[in-house]
């Protein structure tokens, strides 16, 4: 594991300026300079930032899940010792448990912090990065289970994150925000409903019926097509008085309209 040699590391204590991004892709920098790191490496570095405070045995147990405890033991020794002899080594290892060291700053953390930020209701607008927090899958393209679970733990955290924030700036009348948020779910995650009901609940709050309608049925179109389903009764519902008229005329149309027996031949 090597640092781009113009980047002074000796003499500094490990982790300083040190920042491990696993957010569309391990990368890992010292004093923004690309650190590179073997593959077998980037797996427990990345591991030990998911799981901080693992003991050795469950950090061994995930990262080779089909050899035997002693011999998976043996192979995060070798890894550790390894990474340990390299001066950008964000690691600190106390007693059985291993972890990054404490100035390492990673990118889930950011998000994770984010999220809270935004649950325990602080103004959106102070979480600035929260649209764009997030914004790439886990480690895309590595497979290991552990890693397919905390991508799909974050990929929910993020689009409950969004849909908070959406609503929050729907209820304070900031409609642009409320919608820009709205969206940026909504291509997360097309088929998902709730940031569709969102939108629909910003343009009527806007006044905008017809942007509104379309919203819906773009929504109902894509959700025919894609899975054969139709939208939830709370999201029809949202439009029932829009749509109310417009039912109420074609109802109409349709009983004023003669019927075959009696039309003139």
């Amino acid at each position: 594991m090597t640092a781009d040699p113009s980047v002074p590391t000796a003499g500094d204590p490990p982790g300083e300026g040190v920042a491990l991004h696993l957010l569309g892709g391990f990368r890992l920098l010292r004093e923004a300079a690309p650190v590179v790191v073997p593959r077998g490496l980037q797996r427990v570095i990345a591991l030990i930032g998911l799981r901080p405070g693992a003991t050795r045995s469950q950090l061994a147990g995930l990262l080779w899940p089909d050899a035997s405890e002693e011999r998976a033991l043996s192979s995060l020794r070798t890894a550790l010792w390894r990474l340990r002899q390299d001066p950008c080594c964000p690691m600190t290892v106390a007693s059985d448990t291993v972890r990054l060291d404490p100035t390492v700053r990673l990118d889930v953390d950011d998000l994770v912090g984010t999220a809270a930020r935004v649950r325990d209701g602080d103004d959106p607008r102070i979480a600035a990065g929260a649209l764009a927090a997030g914004r790439h899958d886990l480690l895309p393209g590595w497979y290991d289970d552990w890693v397919l679970l905390d991508r799909e733990r974050l990929r929910q955290l993020r689009l409950h994150m969004l849909e908070q924030v959406a609503g929050q700036h729907l209820s304070a009348g900031r409609h642009g925000e409320a919608l820009e948020a709205a969206l940026e779910a909504m291509a997360a995650e097309p088929l998902r409903e709730t940031p569709h009901r969102l939108v629909v609940r910003i343009h009527l709050a806007e006044g905008n019926a017809f942007e509104a309608v379309h919203a819906f049925y773009v929504y109902r179109d894509l959700l025919r097509r894609e899975l054969s389903l139709e939208p939830s009764p709370a999201m029809s519902a949202l439009l029932d008085d829009t749509l109310a008229p417009i039912r109420q005329a074609t109802r109409h149309a349709v009983t004023d309209r003669p019927s075959p027996a009696g039309r003139r031949t």
